[in-house]
């Protein structure tokens, strides 16, 4: 196994012993959502005393149909999320899509997120390494967990060793994605911190988002329990006031009223795992 890095991430520690959250709305939506779901998550975090970095994409240029919402664009969405910052002072995740967006993007956030679609593209991951912020790799669902080490190595290659990587299913059969747990297995072995996108694992593609067909929500709290348990260093969560009438995600992601229910246990497993690693 490689040494592990610790990444710093505002004053969290990713990759050692405390378990962090990612957490937030799919996409941008209007403000008094957005705070309120900030808000929320912040409380939680200092309650309980886990480290919290709020996540929402600015831009969804991914969605199956161009009718479906795809976010309020890099200049309002980079408005709401320094608001968020500077108000409840949290670190910032977004995701980005062209290298155009980098430099508005890495003026406000923590962390850049290549998404897992565009994981292969050089010019988008050295472009983005190339900022100095640290980078969160999305695991492309087409790709093996091994072959993860090719986008780090491009990232080192660019003179950044500041690399998180996040699982998120595999595309499996028609439109399905499944966990598989050999794949923390072969992401650890790069050395940088872990992460389980739980919330996305269970997303169906093709189907609307309103649409409780949209995703599988009857496995959420199985594969999350066992990702935990394979030993991620941290878990990404969408997050929502009213899931089912968000404009992304609707069918996966975590209403807040349920947010620390869910959570919690995942926390007691993953210390359990810490303890047994050791």
């Amino acid at each position: 196994m490689t040494d592990k890095h610790i990444i710093r991430i505002g004053n969290i520690d990713c990759g050692s012993d405390t378990a962090f959250l990612i957490s937030g709305p799919c996409v941008i939506e209007d403000e008094m959502i957005m705070m309120k779901t900030a808000e929320f998550l912040k409380n939680f975090s200092v309650k309980y005393k886990i480290p919290m970095i709020f996540k929402s994409s600015f831009m969804k240029d991914n969605r199956s149909d161009l009718k479906f919402y795809h976010g309020p664009g890099v200049q309002e969405g980079m408005k709401t999320l320094q608001k968020i910052k500077k108000e409840f002072e949290l670190p910032i995740l977004t995701d980005v899509h062209y290298p155009e967006q980098l430099k508005p993007v890495s003026e406000v956030v923590d962390i850049i997120q290549i998404p897992a679609y565009l994981v292969m593209q050089s010019g988008l991951v050295v472009a983005a390494a190339k900022t100095g912020l640290p980078i969160n790799l999305k695991h492309g669902q087409f790709i093996s967990p091994e072959n993860m080490a090719k986008p780090v190595k491009k990232i080192i290659d660019s003179g950044n060793n500041k690399i998180l990587l996040t699982e998120r299913g595999y595309t499996f059969g028609y439109n399905d994605l499944i966990v598989d747990p050999r794949s923390f297995y072969h992401l650890r072995k790069t050395g940088f911190p872990v992460i389980f996108d739980i919330t996305h694992s269970i997303r169906k593609y093709g189907i609307p988002s309103a649409d409780p067909k949209g995703g599988s929500r009857e496995y959420l709290e199985t594969i999350a329990r066992a990702g935990v348990a394979a030993g991620v260093d941290g878990v990404f969560i969408e997050a929502h006031p009213d899931p089912a009438n968000a404009l992304c995600d609707a069918a996966s992601q975590v209403c807040i009223d349920d947010y620390a229910n869910f959570v919690l246990p995942l926390i007691e497993f993953h210390q359990l795992e810490v303890k047994h690693r050791k």
